[in-house]
């Protein structure tokens, strides 16, 4: 009984510590990382940026059942929230050596028109922080991070449709 004592106030501590994380990611900048995307070109992450509009950086990887129905959602009406905002989604994949092959096939079956970064050996993913997929963020057109979101359930892609409404008006 102790023992349970002891670890309820030890979880909600590291609970309120990994919300807080949350909120430290606002407001820094897209960090400097060389990435590649599906074809194999070197992407710099600083240097993107969509004519001033927001973009959404989704990570995920195929293995991750909630980052594809997050994404699957998405798809269903991206072309709607392109339409109204201008946002770019970049779908940045966290699959590593074992499990990169399955992307390509897994995005050609789902005709998502993202952009599908690679972050095989993780870089991107320490430089931001990410510990757990999928993990959105969304950039202003200044490339600021305006908004960050760890996990998915149903109707998490309406917050983030209102964030995105938000930034495509600065």
């Amino acid at each position: 009984m102790k023992k349970l004592l002891l670890f309820v106030p030890i979880a909600a501590l590291a609970l309120f510590s990994f919300s807080n994380n949350e909120d430290d990611k606002k407001g820094k900048k897209v960090p400097s990382v060389n990435i590649k995307d599906m074809a194999g070109n070197v992407i710099n992450t600083a240097e993107v940026s969509n004519d001033g509009n927001p973009i959404v950086l989704s990570f995920w990887a195929t293995w991750c059942k909630p980052c594809k129905q997050e994404l699957n959602t998405i798809a269903e009406e991206y072309d709607d929230w392109q339409e109204e905002t201008g946002v770019k989604l970049v779908a940045v994949s966290v699959d590593d050596q074992k499990t990169t092959k399955m992307v390509e096939p897994y995005v050609n079956s789902t005709g998502w028109e993202y952009d599908i970064w690679m972050d095989v050996n993780g870089d991107f993913k320490r430089a931001l922080g990410v510990n757990f997929v999928p993990h959105t963020f969304l950039i202003d057109g200044e490339g600021t991070i305006v908004y960050s979101h760890n996990n998915y359930v149903p109707g998490d892609e309406e917050e983030l449709y209102d964030h995105i409404l938000e930034a495509a008006k600065k």
